[in-house]
């Protein structure tokens, strides 16, 4: 069945209850009240990395999706949904009612219009309620899509198949991959990102509950980003994540690395990106026991500062050509950082947006010798990346990691996800129309 997608919001149906959430009201002005779906205010814009991180505000509609180049929160959670209709009016009808809920949630508002009546109307709740008065919390909420939503079991699902990009390709199965299927693909992709954990569930659950009757979740997870704002983070590990990024102040290194383009095949991508989604388990109690020494030679930097070995600063250049005394490459042949740097790729960079998660522990036993049995920790990292093309991205590069990087004695990789990410919307359009009405 199709669901209704949430009624626009009125000027007197906004967050009624809470007195932090009314002063949220007042700092933000129309941006969070009747202008909930409106573009952003100048007043919000210039409150979008505000010293507060709680009222952090971050645009929705614009050229491209938020969460991509956006500066990263500290708290994301990812899901996947299979699509279990099989009416494309109900994929549209679900993208705007998406569209709709994510363009108030964005902006400190609620999935929906609140009830102006009273407390007893016998409709259903328009949003659980959970995050009255948290504030905005720079939250960014990123859409995109499978390849299942073009064609499942080889057959074309809703006469979309012949608009599916080929860079939307399905991931080969790399070199160590133990993929567990309910952690694995999906037809529909949701990224939330913001300062406060709670918010970034919220979001996901509401706009999962948008799709009851329409989609169903596959998998979700959470995860978190710790370290002084403006820094290169710390992953797990303890090591610096994403020094090698391409600047995202750059426009051009956006459009070469990226940014899609027009291309014939998907013109409804330009502006978009394509993003990988992996879900990397690390043994922290192998890595934990290893020496510091040991562990700078399989990053190939240097723990503390975060400089390449050799070098003194984090953004030192990575000199791929210094050797020791005896003649030995400075920085390991099979060093994470020799591997995954552009001059050992041809070029290529992705942009790493990526989160540490904690699941818990898990109970592990060998029936074997040495007969161990002990708890283990069920965390990770969520590695996202977006580029203009994984076959000239994710693929190339990871597949020289599978086979050679050092690390690979203390990572596995659990999940699997890959998404085409559209450009963003104009008020009064949806994520995705490009691709429904060319």
């Amino acid at each position: 069945m199709t669901k209704d997608h949430p009624p626009r919001p009125s000027r007197r149906g906004f967050l009624k209850a809470g007195g932090a959430a009314v002063a949220a009201g007042a700092g933000l002005g129309t941006a969070v009240g009747a202008g909930l779906v409106a573009p952003q205010t100048a007043l919000a814009k210039a409150q979008a990395h505000s010293a507060d991180p709680q009222m952090a505000v971050e645009p929705f509609y614009g050229a491209h999706q938020g969460g991509i180049v956006t500066p990263q929160q500290s708290h994301t959670y990812v899901a996947a949904l299979d699509l279990t209709t099989d009416k494309c009016a109900d994929v549209i009808a679900l993208l705007r009612a998406w569209t709709d809920a994510a363009a108030r949630l964005t902006q400190g508002g609620t999935a929906a219009a609140l009830p102006t009546g009273d407390a007893g109307d016998d409709k259903s709740a328009p949003d659980s309620g959970d995050v009255l008065g948290l504030g905005p919390n720079g939250l960014t909420i990123t859409l995109g899509f499978g390849p299942g939503l073009f064609t499942k079991d080889g057959k074309d699902r809703y006469g979309l198949a012949a608009r599916r990009p080929a860079a939307l390709v399905d991931l080969p199965r790399f070199n160590g991959d133990q993929l567990i299927a309910g952690k694995t693909g999906g037809d529909l992709f949701i990224q939330a990102c913001a300062n406060d954990q709670q918010l970034a569930f919220h979001a996901v659950r509401q706009l999962s509950r948008l799709a009851y009757g329409s989609a169903t979740m596959r998998w979700g997870q959470a995860g978190f980003l710790s370290g002084p704002r403006g820094q290169t983070p710390r992953n797990l590990m303890g090591f610096k994540d994403g020094t090698n990024n391409p600047s995202t102040a750059k426009p051009q290194l956006m459009n070469e690395f990226v940014w899609a383009g027009a291309s014939a095949d998907a013109p409804w991508m330009e502006g978009g990106t394509y993003t990988v989604v992996r879900r990397i388990r690390i043994t922290l109690e192998h890595w934990d026991d290893m020496e510091l020494g040991f562990q700078e030679q399989v990053f190939g930097r240097h723990k503390y500062s975060g400089a390449p070995i050799g070098k003194n600063n984090e953004f030192d250049a990575v000199d791929l050509k210094a050797e020791d005394k005896d003649g030995n490459p400075v920085i390991p042949e099979n060093s994470h950082v020799r591997l995954s740097n552009r001059a050992s790729n041809n070029g290529a960079q992705i942009l790493r947006r990526s989160y540490s998660y904690n699941d818990g522990t898990n109970f592990y036993i060998e029936r074997w010798p040495p007969w161990r049995q002990e708890t283990e920790y069920d965390a990770g990292l969520i590695f996202v990346a977006h580029q203009s093309d994984p076959r000239t991205g994710f693929i190339p590069i990871n597949n020289r990691l599978a086979k050679f990087d050092m690390m690979n004695q203390f990572t596995t990789h659990v999940g699997s996800a890959i998404f085409a990410v559209p450009p963003g919307a104009k008020p009064g359009s949806y994520i995705g129309a490009g691709l429904f009405e060319t």
